[in-house]
């Protein structure tokens, strides 16, 4: 069962932009950034962690590792069931080749962002995950040829309102 998610303030706003940029950002940096001593921005990071907001992970840069093949497939299901999408939600959280899967509204189900070393590669982890499983009506495969941004930011505010 997850947690539950802070509320957060003005402070916590500032910090998780900051933290987006550059999670190597000194406590003390941070804090003078945000008008917050060290410790204290040591002990929201702390209430981040424990409520499932923040999780620190290393970010490869896909342009230095030559042998990474992206692809976006678009993925219709056969039958329309709980069951069935739960069974595909646990199929894609499983394989590592999955990098990200959204819901969609439309014609299709799903997007699924796969990583994979080669087309090759793609198609097998494709093929075990589209073909091979029996509920899948369609899928199309869109090979990525080149990044024009590859953005882990996350807005964690609204955006202001405009004024008429």
């Amino acid at each position: 069962m997850a947690a539950t998610p802070p509320i957060l303030d003005e402070f916590d706003h500032k910090l998780l932009e900051l933290l987006q940029r550059d999670a190597d950002t000194t406590l003390s940096v941070l804090g003078d950034a945000v008008g917050l001593s060290a410790s204290a921005v040591q002990r929201r990071l702390t209430r981040y962690r424990k409520s499932g907001l923040l999780r620190q992970v290393a970010v490869l840069d896909p342009a230095q590792l030559g042998n990474l093949t992206l692809a976006a497939v678009l993925v219709t299901l056969e039958r329309e069931s709980a069951k069935k999408h739960t069974a595909f939600h646990a199929r894609m959280r499983a394989a590592p080749e999955v990098q990200q899967c959204y819901v969609l509204a439309g014609d299709w189900d799903y997007l699924v962002i796969l990583a994979t070393t080669s087309i090759a590669h793609c198609r097998e982890v494709a093929e075990r995950l589209f073909y091979d499983e029996g509920n899948i009506k369609r899928y199309d495969t869109r090979f990525v040829f080149d990044t024009v941004k590859l953005g882990l930011q996350l807005p964690t505010r609204p955006p202001p309102r405009r004024r008429k």
